[in-house]
């Protein structure tokens, strides 16, 4: 009753009144420029908002067939979304693949949000998973660690390392926990220096940021310590889960020498947040200050390659102390560990394997992009199925010929880049440029995100592999299988 007895005398009062009269007022204001506003975002030509100028009706996003299937819409959509495989830069650049990079997660009460499902901070946590995983996959010889933001201080949460299972677990343990207070970039930043200070010169040193939050609790000047991140050639990467944030905008800039577009980037749904973190796998590419420092001088980096032993009777591993009747032994001190690539814990030598240090060169000589089939060449092949799969590739039907037609003549504010674009959807075929190979879709995701190889190119020989003419390559890698007997007797210098 009190509360309702406040309320009646307070509506009923003189000062109420005008008040109330004000606040109507403020009010009326207040929506007549929301409305201004909301008309300066209009379109003048099609009535509705400037983002939704490319979507003019619903049914034009995905259409039915003749029967009223939307299978094959859906078909298309799919492959459209495999087909952004080929927009990825192709261009053989310097790039370090010795790389040690930090990853910084928001753990603060901003990724409590469920904008983004289950919430913000269950979804970072997940894909910081993949992002661990994938990046151990593309860089095997590299090694990584995990910095919390919570309530306004920095907190470490896996040490600097080779192996992704401990990272995996650390932050598998997170999940248990909930965000809280706000984060600190500064704080985080000047842990993720700490941890990259001793960092050997033939390594880069890298700093990923999932930031979710639009505040920052720093104890300092955050803008000295992105001048000492440049300074010491740490490049930091943001991935904006809110919106655009000043000072994050100017740390990479900073960072970067002006690179924004590739390395701060807001999320728009989850698909895009995966995409955005996953890109950070790919080693960057080196500046001219990293350029003209390798021209100084070359370092000798000295790599153990181990073979492999499966004793009788189980024995401890020097990295972590378990009973184990397998493992690999170091070809310096004979000291036992269990998986590779990783330290020696004893003499401090990088241990790896043949096949880790050829996985790390793809980043250096990529896979030429495949060029697609169009419909006229494809009636004039003799080939009928993929070379790698040997699936059957998709003939010309009546419904394909029409669908082109419509295409070519029903939209005449389509580019001709566009258009020809679309009409090659339909084939389903890409060709390889040196073996004149033909392969599907699928296969040509296969071969440039995971075999960095051509099946063609490889059934064809020594003589059938053609590297970039821009690129040299570094030397033919032994196989796994020559590995033990090779260079497991004295640790060799690259």
């Amino acid at each position: 009753m009190s509360d309702s007895d406040e309320s009646y005398n307070e509506a009923s009062s003189p000062d109420s009144e005008e008040l109330t009269g004000s606040r109507a007022l403020s009010v009326g204001v207040s929506t007549r420029s929301t409305r201004k506003s909301n008309a300066e975002l209009r379109s003048t030509t099609g009535g509705g908002y400037v983002w939704e100028d490319s979507i003019q009706r619903p049914w034009d996003i995905v259409q039915e067939d003749e029967g009223g299937s939307l299978a094959n819409a859906i078909a298309d959509l799919v492959q459209a979304n495999k087909r952004k495989r080929l927009f990825y830069e192709q261009t053989p650049l310097q790039r370090g693949i010795i790389r040690h990079l930090m990853l910084v997660l928001d753990l603060s009460s901003a990724m409590a949000d469920k904008d983004l499902r289950p919430s913000r901070y269950q979804l970072s946590l997940q894909y910081a998973i993949q992002f661990i995983n994938e990046y151990f996959e593309q860089n095997p010889i590299s090694q990584l660690g995990v910095i919390g933001m919570k309530d306004g201080l920095a907190r470490l949460i896996s040490q600097l390392g080779g192996n992704p299972t401990e990272h995996v677990a650390a932050i598998q343990a997170l999940k248990k926990d909930e965000p809280a207070g706000v984060p600190s970039l500064q704080n985080a930043l000047e842990m993720a220096r700490g941890a990259l200070y001793h960092v050997p010169s033939h390594g880069t040193k890298e700093v990923v940021i999932i930031f979710g939050a639009l505040i920052s609790c720093d104890p300092g000047d955050i803008h000295k310590t992105v001048a000492t991140l440049k300074a010491e050639q740490i490049r930091v990467r943001v991935v904006g889960l809110a919106a655009q944030v000043a000072v994050c905008k100017e740390l990479c800039q900073q960072t970067n020498d002006g690179d924004l577009a590739s390395t701060y980037g807001v999320i728009l749904n989850e698909q895009h947040f995966k995409e955005v973190l996953l890109n950070a796998c790919t080693p960057p590419a080196s500046t001219l200050n990293e350029k003209a420092k390798s021209k100084s001088g070359s370092e000798l980096m000295r790599m153990g390659f181990p073979s492999r032993v499966v004793e009788t009777t189980p024995s401890f591993c020097a990295c972590h102390t378990r009973l184990l009747k397998g493992g690999y032994l170091c070809p310096r001190c004979n000291v036992k560990v269990c998986s590779l690539p990783t330290e020696c814990p004893a003499c401090g030598l990088t241990l790896i394997l043949s096949t880790h240090l050829a996985r790390s060169y793809h980043h250096l000589m990529p896979l030429k992009n495949w060029y697609e089939v169009e419909w006229p060449e494809a009636r004039s092949s003799k080939t009928s199925a993929c070379f790698s799969c040997s699936k059957p590739f998709a003939l010309p039907s009546v419904h394909t010929a029409s669908t082109k037609i419509r295409i070519i003549a029903g939209s005449s504010t389509v580019s001709s880049s566009t258009r020809q674009e679309k009409e090659s959807l339909a084939t389903g075929r890409f060709r390889c440029p040196t073996c004149r190979k033909q392969f599907c879709i699928d296969c040509d995701l296969f071969a440039h995100e995971v075999l960095h190889n051509c099946p063609g190119c490889e059934a064809a020989g020594p003589s059938g592999r053609q590297y970039s003419t821009t690129a040299k390559p570094a030397g033919e890698i032994l196989p796994q299988t020559n590995a033990g007997s090779r260079f497991s007797s004295a640790p060799i210098s690259i």
